[in-house]
């Protein structure tokens, strides 16, 4: 279990550290207050819903990236966050499994429950909530020393798992719902980084599940791919979709409006408003989203 997280934690690090360092600017209040329905809608029951978020505040030292984030992200589903760079958009998603800790000096005050657990309780190993809740980063980083069948079945190995038809059995399913599979099947010995960017960003997808996670995080999965693998990720997207919650941060509009099922819009760290990816698209609740969603400003 320690040699799983401080592996883990070295990838982690180096990519919220990152993150943390884009922007330092002082926050404002929103010209246009969030709207009642960023909070309210969609309706749904306990029982669809993954991440209950209440009250969600984080902070870098003195620096506060979220404020009071209040929503509840829908089961099987894709959730998009949207907003400008400096945002909070992947501060909020790494504090849906317990990444935001790991920068020295981070905090976060509020509630985050994933299926009526929360993720934040006294005692309760941040290495289990990321093994409930995977995450693929914005930049494709398989192990540069290990080969495609080892990648995916690192986080097996780690744990603990030494039966080698089991593994191979995870391996396939993972690389198969990965759709990469056909393509990397007859070399799998190949080293990882010897794929395409496009094939690299979805061995890391198989890799994540392979650990039988309950949610995908996907921070910006596809903004450093050409067009045909950014066609091949969000085809994924929608068939992981079936049997995985999805949260995904975007800065493409018309990625969000085709991909997603949800969306979520954060502004200066704050939510501005949440519903339906249809509606924040066609008849937004508030001025801002519908300036941003446009083109008008971010």
């Amino acid at each position: 279990m320690m040699e799983t997280q401080g592996i883990m934690n070295i990838e982690e690090e180096a990519e919220t550290v990152d993150t943390a360092n884009k922007s330092h600017q002082p926050l404002r209040t929103p010209a246009v207050a969030p709207s009642p329905r960023s909070t309210e809608k969609p309706q749904t029951t306990r029982s669809e819903v993954a991440f209950d978020v209440q009250n969600l505040c984080c902070w870098f030292g003195a620096h506060q990236a979220l404020y009071d984030v209040t929503l509840r992200i829908p089961a099987r589903s894709v959730t998009a966050i949207i907003g400008p760079s400096g945002c909070g958009k992947s501060t909020f998603l790494r504090a849906l499994n317990r990444m935001h800790e790991i920068v020295r000096g981070a905090r976060l005050q509020g509630v985050v429950r994933l299926r009526g657990q929360d993720i934040y309780a006294p005692g309760l190993d941040p290495t289990i909530v990321r093994r409930r809740v995977g995450m693929v980063f914005q930049k494709s980083n398989p192990f540069p020393t290990m080969s495609i069948a080892e990648n995916v079945t690192v986080g097996l190995r780690l744990n603990g798992l030494r039966d080698r038809d089991v593994l191979t059995e995870r391996m396939e399913k993972a690389l198969r719902m990965a759709a990469l599979w056909d393509e990397v099947k007859d070399h799998l010995d190949r080293a990882g980084v010897s794929l395409s960017g496009g094939q690299q960003q979805r061995l890391c997808i198989a890799r994540a599940l392979a650990v039988q996670p309950e949610v995908l995080l996907m921070d910006e999965p596809a903004s450093a791919l050409d067009p045909i693998s950014t066609m091949k990720i969000e085809e994924l997207i929608q068939q992981l979709k079936k049997d995985y919650t999805i949260v995904t941060v975007t800065h493409n509009m018309q990625q969000a409006a085709r991909c997603s099922d949800y969306t979520a819009f954060l502004y200066m760290g704050r939510l501005i408003e949440f519903d339906k990816t249809e509606t924040i698209f066609t008849n937004p609740g508030n001025k801002q989203t519908e300036d941003y969603v446009t083109g008008r400003f971010g």
